[in-house]
């Protein structure tokens, strides 16, 4: 079968692009914005920030994507943005740096020792569905929150979503989005478009070291790319049927996050919730050409980028309630896949069922997120289920040989 990039490109591999992109820029692009005001940072060097992580998951996503003909989506760290939120003020912007600098060569370090690869083959699939589960409801139940506030909007492009899947499912969200759209505009629900204050390129910066931002920022943010970003990412692509050696990802991502550091860039990684967007069937029905949806992702991040943000602020001016909404939709259909993998294999089910509350209650401990704690809750009693398991075997044989 010849490789043709043109042939398998599809209106629904287009739209889940552009919908994971309204997601990543409507939530987590505020989030950089705010760190990097509340550190004081000036116009030039936020404006380099967002061409850096722009730039970066671009063409990271682009590369991997067409590499492993698979949906590959990259994204700036959402938890690494939000952990500056509180970390970055009072810190040298060079120390800064230096401390991008440094995360990003421990994440590569892990990724090229296949150290973590060893850890997702001894993962059980069950949990890392649940994981995915967790991370994915906390979206879809958003739905019905926005529905609540807003129901004039959100209750029509839900019935025509669900209606559309039984008459026309490939082109069921696609339906539901121009609804809202049009529905949105009918009501006058669009904001105005905000003035970007962000530099016109990126902006070199030297890096400069202290212990001091190595532990407080470097090691923080290692930690929250991999365990926050990196393993459910893979949890997505391996519940889609996506087997992708995870020290493939993981050192490129890591090398591109050495490579944008100096230009602001805090650490370019996988995704997970807008990887479930495209990913799933509603970016096409053949498995095999859903890479695509990726590879449309990292030419529109190149796109933003180069735009030095201006076009992110349009995404700006749609109504948060259109996007929950689309992002809920879009999100339905591989959380209900989650959730039968996950509860499908009876013995792990307890564990799979605690890593899906602990995943999905969002907890933050000691500045660490749910997916880690979900994770070792899950594992715990996993171990646990095992040794009971045994001790009732165990005690079977020894009856029998009575």
């Amino acid at each position: 079968m010849t490789f043709s990039p043109w042939r398998d490109l599809s209106p629904s591999a287009v739209l889940a692009a552009v919908l994971a992109l309204l997601v990543g820029y409507s939530g987590p692009f505020l989030i950089i914005v705010h760190a990097a005001q509340s550190a004081g940072l000036s116009a030039a060097q936020l404006g380099s920030w967002v061409w850096a992580v722009s730039i970066g998951s671009g063409i990271a996503g682009l590369w991997l994507s067409l590499r492993w003909k698979a949906p590959v989506i990259t994204a700036w760290s959402t938890p690494g943005a939000a952990l500056l939120l509180a970390a970055l003020p009072g810190v040298p912007y060079a120390e800064a740096v230096g401390a991008f600098l440094a995360a990003a060569v421990i994440v590569t370090v892990i990724g090229a020792s296949g150290l973590f690869d060893k850890i997702m083959k001894v993962f059980p699939p069950a949990l890392a569905a649940a994981l995915l589960g967790g991370i994915l409801f906390r979206f879809v139940a958003e739905l019905a929150g926005a529905a609540s506030h807003d129901a004039a909007l959100v209750l029509p492009m839900a019935a025509a979503f669900f209606l559309g899947r039984r008459l026309f499912p490939r082109y069921a969200l696609p339906v539901a989005l121009a609804l809202g759209l049009a529905i949105a505009g009918v009501q006058g629900l669009f904001g105005t478009l905000p003035t970007w204050q962000g530099g016109a390129g990126p902006q070199f910066t030297m890096p400069a070291w202290s212990w001091t931002a190595f532990v407080n920022l470097a090691i923080p943010l290692a930690l929250v790319a991999l365990t926050g970003q990196f393993l459910p990412g893979m949890a997505v692509l391996a519940s889609s049927g996506y087997r992708i050696p995870a020290r493939s990802p993981v050192t490129a991502l890591g090398l591109m996050s050495i490579v944008t550091a100096p230009l602001g860039g805090h650490g370019v990684v996988l995704a997970a919730i807008t990887a479930a967007i495209c990913t799933g069937p509603e970016a096409h029905p053949d498995p095999a050409r859903r890479y695509m949806a990726g590879v449309v992702c990292g030419v529109l991040y190149i796109l933003l980028g180069l735009a030095g943000g201006a076009l992110a602020a349009l995404i700006l001016t749609l109504p948060k309630a259109l996007v929950a909404a689309a992002a809920g939709l879009a999100l339905f259909g591989t959380l209900a896949s989650s959730l039968a993998t996950a509860l499908g294999d009876e013995r792990q089910r307890e564990a799979a069922l605690i890593t899906f509350v602990v995943a999905a209650s969002g907890i933050t401990i000691a500045g660490l997120g749910a997916p880690l704690w979900a994770l070792l809750a899950g594992g715990a009693v996993s171990l646990l289920c095992q040794v009971r398991a045994g001790h009732a075997t165990a005690a079977l044989s020894t009856g029998s040989r009575r």
